[in-house]
């Protein structure tokens, strides 16, 4: 497959470069860019741990031979200058090393600085905010695109609710609820990443305040992603659980920017959960986890069960599968739509990060910079481009 590239001055010596590529989800994405990435694609393999990379492009060399001469890129997440020289040799960069609120933000600041396209996988509202309130000005200087939460949180919410809105009738309030099911595992580094995000409660709510002084108001248009509450959902047949997690601000964010959904928007977020019992006995789970979570001792205990660069195994991602139904009403119309796929946290999850990042170097997408979200950054072109690699959008009903 050919495509043209944008060519963005000065010259770089890569396109895509794929940082924290020996971890779990990022040798997957690995795989996926060696299978996926377009004929002259200049692509590179970075990390820490020269020997990890090295015995990655043996694996990848072995069922494609054109791998075998890969750059490989030495960086460590905590060496600035060593980051600041990756960002400027590359059009777009891609990580997947976290927990981010401990290892992200050099990077972002690198990539700012350099007028580099970044995406990565954080669900860390903390994260998200404080790299707003960092680097959102300089990336708008150098017209960087900062693109978080470009796996499972939160493109399907938030291209998913981008494709509902479009079902709907223009310049009217719309309201939009999703509603998850899967079956799937999650991985040691996921783990980590979220036991460090629910462990930081009240530098989570000052990151945000501080986010809010530093955001431009909306005038004349509202745009709402609040937490809903318990409930039988009668459009789904199922209980529905309020997931406390980015995708519903990433959702609101993209409202904000995108006057198309409308002066008055709203998206809820839940988990979609088939027999009560299951349902009060996921929320008890939960909230015991989150208490836990608090008490470091505990927390330790609980990240030591699944370290981080472990998973499931392609066995069990190949039976894992994902539903986000929407229900959107606007105008006087209601329609039905829904995003489907296979593993959410590692398989699909790799997919979308790759195909965030080649579209950010290949299609016509829009030049502004600063934090963007995928339906601002890249909206119908990744939505396209999901579409072509197997994730399903399509619209159930509509009345």
């Amino acid at each position: 497959m050919n495509a043209q590239v944008r060519q963005d001055p000065p010259e770089r010596a890569y396109d895509v470069v794929l940082f924290g590529a020996t971890g779990f989800v990022g040798a997957l994405t690995a795989e996926y860019l060696a299978a996926h990435a377009p004929d002259g694609c200049r692509w590179a393999l970075a990390g820490r741990d020269l020997g990890k990379l090295e015995r990655l492009r043996e694996r990848l060399s072995a069922a494609r031979p054109e791998c075998a001469k890969l750059p490989l890129l030495q960086a460590d997440a905590g060496d600035a200058a060593a980051l600041r020289e990756l960002a400027a040799s590359t059009r777009v960069l891609a990580t997947t090393v976290g927990p981010y609120i401990w290892y992200g933000a050099p990077l972002v600041a690198a990539c700012a600085e350099a007028g580099t396209d970044y995406v990565d996988l954080t669900g860390e509202p903390e994260f998200v905010d404080r790299m707003y309130v960092e680097h959102d000005a300089r990336a708008r200087e150098t017209g960087a695109r900062i693109v978080h939460a470009c796996g499972f949180d939160s493109v399907p919410a938030d291209l998913g609710a981008y494709f509902t809105v479009r079902q709907l009738p223009e310049g009217v309030p719309l309201t939009v609820d999703g509603f998850v099911r899967s079956n799937a595992l999650f991985s040691g580094g996921t783990l980590a990443s979220a036991l460090t995000a629910v462990s930081r409660g009240p530098q989570t709510l000052a990151a945000a305040s501080a986010r809010r002084l530093h955001e431009p108001r909306l005038l004349g248009r509202r745009a709402r992603g609040p937490v809903g509450a318990p409930r039988f959902s009668r459009e789904t047949g199922t209980w529905a659980l309020p997931l406390p997690t980015l995708d519903p601000a990433v959702v609101a964010r993209s409202a904000s920017a995108l006057e198309r959904y409308g002066p008055d928007f709203r998206y809820r977020h839940y988990a979609s959960v088939k027999h009560l019992p299951v349902a009060l006995g996921g929320t008890a789970a939960l909230g015991a986890t989150v208490a836990l979570a608090q008490f470091p001792p505990a927390r330790r205990l609980l990240m030591n069960r699944w370290e981080p660069g472990q998973g499931p195994d392609a066995e069990r991602r190949a039976r894992s599968w994902f539903t986000l139904r929407f229900v959107g009403e606007g105008g006087g119309r209601r329609v039905f739509t829904e995003v489907s796929g296979g593993d959410p946290g590692y398989g699909e999850t790799a997919k979308m990060l790759a195909e965030s990042a080649l579209c950010l170097a290949y299609d016509p997408v829009p030049e502004a910079g600063g934090q963007l979200t995928t339906a601002v950054a890249m909206g119908d072109a990744l939505l396209d481009r999901l579409q072509r690699s197997g994730i399903t959008f399509r619209v159930a009903h509509s009345g």
